[in-house]
């Protein structure tokens, strides 16, 4: 693809992000898709479309210092300024009077001469001058806020939480990379052979400590791998995997994923029980149940039973005391995933966060009837907010004699975890700088017998 051509594929995906609220990573495959772009540029796309995201309010405030506050410009001549800036200051692939002539005849086919002029005079500023220096913000929060490109309302409510510093390695995480992790399918093969075979063709990897079935790629593409093609791996996060070995569940046992799609967790359960037994998986919409049957069919599955329904009504599916264990990885802020969807942090506020902790709680009371007495019921968020997870967690408790906390479920994690700063009495919050995972909380109750 020629560059100007690349380049309006990317301002058009960036528009689209902004304007649509749509989600980075599945406008981004969807363009590769269809739009059949070489690897080279493939790569190149999907750095600056994440990179200009994940440095918005950086980019903007540096674009603030060499315009004039009065000035309006049309959506599409921000971000094509944002783009081009996060290429000068962030890239060293492409030489800065590349960017701007690139910029520059964007401009003058998308409008007209006088914004190509406002454009290359705002670009060659940037050039002569150099980017603006942020140690001059004299707020703390308000510099943390531009620096990590995080709003202000979400750096002050994470300092409130979890203190100045935890917050700034938070932040700070969330704008670098974290290598791809895999789960592998035991039934087709083991860690070790698909570790061994990876390795011969190039790859870098390792294994993971949080599932005994993970394996961390440092270096190649899963995706072009028949290991990948053929249903031998998986692609997932760390921190979910930690969910499937936390549950135990064992094979010949009744399990239910009250809010399962895509279906990462449903198909890890169903491998830990060897495809013996039934996983009962539901979402509350029927395309996203497509989902959860496509990935157990790509993984050779046939133990899952994927249904529409909202998670908050299966007491008019299912008997109580039906299950042996119970997941309930609730719909949440997606707090913890902003590293993969920084778009994320642009378009939740503040209310979202109550709104969700009330749909998490209803959740919970709803299918804690459908545990037997000694059950295991894991609850899991992507997130990382205390309303959403250790707050849902004690109202439920206070709402449930029969349940406790599973002593037990912090025993049984892993040495480095159990070290980890994210533990308190209510489960186990896992910060996405700490082993350079998603951000992840998760709990385990008991029934009382």
């Amino acid at each position: 693809m020629k560059e100007y051509g690349l380049r309006n594929a990317i301002l058009d995906l960036l528009i689209r992000i902004e304007k649509d609220q749509g989600f980075s990573h599945l406008l981004i495959d969807h363009e590769i898709k269809s739009k059949r772009i070489n690897a080279k540029d493939e790569k190149l796309l999907t750095e600056i479309v994440y990179g200009t995201l994940q440095r918005k309010i950086t980019l903007d405030y540096y674009i603030n210092q060499f315009i004039s506050p009065k000035k309006k410009m049309d959506v599409w001549v921000r971000i094509l300024l944002r783009m081009s800036l996060y290429q000068m200051a962030f890239l060293d692939k492409v030489p800065d009077h590349a960017v701007i002539h690139e910029a520059v005849e964007i401009a003058k086919k998308r409008g007209h001469k006088g914004i190509s002029g406002f454009v290359n005079g705002v670009l060659r500023n940037v050039q002569r001058k150099g980017v603006p220096d942020t140690s001059e913000i004299k707020d703390k929060l308000k510099r943390l806020s531009v620096e990590t490109s995080h709003p202000e309302w979400l750096v002050k409510r994470w300092v409130d939480e979890y203190g100045y510093e935890t917050t700034k390695r938070m932040c700070e995480a969330n704008s670098s990379k974290k290598h791809q992790s895999i789960r592998v399918q035991p039934l087709k093969t083991t860690v070790d052979e698909a570790m061994k075979s990876l390795t011969e063709q190039g790859f870098e990897v390792k294994p993971s400590i949080f599932s005994n079935q993970g394996i961390i790629i440092e270096k190649g593409n899963i995706l072009s791998t028949d290991l990948f093609r053929n249903g031998y791996v998986t692609i997932q996060d760390q921190s979910s995997m930690l969910v499937g070995e936390m549950l135990r569940a064992e094979q010949n046992m009744k399990v239910l994923d009250a809010c399962s799609a895509p279906g990462g967790k449903a198909t890890h359960i169903a491998e830990k029980m060897e495809n013996q037994g039934t996983v009962y998986a539901y979402d509350l919409h029927k395309k996203k149940v497509n989902l959860i049957n496509h990935k157990a069919d790509e993984l050779g599955l046939q133990i899952i039973h994927a249904n529409p329904s909202d998670a908050r009504k299966l007491q008019s599916i299912h008997e109580p005391e039906t299950f042996d264990r119970i997941l309930v990885d609730a719909p949440c802020s997606g707090l913890g995933v902003i590293r993969g969807k920084p778009e994320i942090k642009y378009n939740k506020k503040e209310s979202d966060i109550t709104t969700l902790s009330t749909i998490q709680l209803e959740i919970l009371d709803s299918v804690a009837p459908l545990l037997k007495k000694g059950g295991l019921f894991i609850y899991s968020t992507c997130t990382v907010d205390r309303v959403e997870n250790e707050q849902v967690v004690q109202r439920f408790l206070e709402n449930h004699d029969e349940f406790k906390v599973d002593p037990s479920f912090f025993e049984e994690l892993p040495e480095d975890m159990r070290r980890a700063n994210g533990l308190t009495e209510f489960g186990f919050q896992l910060f996405p700088q700490d082993f350079q995972t998603d951000g992840f909380f998760l709990t385990r109750f008991k029934k009382i017998d």
